[in-house]
């Protein structure tokens, strides 16, 4: 699995828009979000078609736990090659930004 750090993210999103995929509940991501596409990983399996496969994809969660899962879920089932895990969730994001 690739994961890339907060600094390294905020560099990559000041060089053009690039796919974000939430995948926390719609509450959390109602209280504070960087972006991108809601799919909650309780419902990532179903909604999959959603994620670009032709593209990078930043995944993130609060603390980079259901991330993971949701990377790897994907990964498994649907064969995903292109997603890239935010290490240390938004938590790790907001104490940079």
């Amino acid at each position: 699995m690739t994961h890339i750090s907060p600094e390294d993210l905020t560099a990559l999103l000041r060089k053009g828009p690039i796919f974000l995929l939430d995948v926390r509940e719609p509450d959390e991501h109602a209280d504070y979000n960087i972006g991108g596409t809601l799919i909650p990983l309780t419902d990532i399996l179903l909604q999959y078609q959603q994620i670009p496969t032709d593209q990078t994809v930043i995944v993130y969660c609060k603390k980079g736990i259901r991330s993971q899962i949701a990377i790897q879920r994907l990964e498994e089932k649907f064969g995903f090659t292109n997603l890239v895990n935010l290490r240390g969730g938004i938590d790790a994001w907001r104490k940079i930004s």
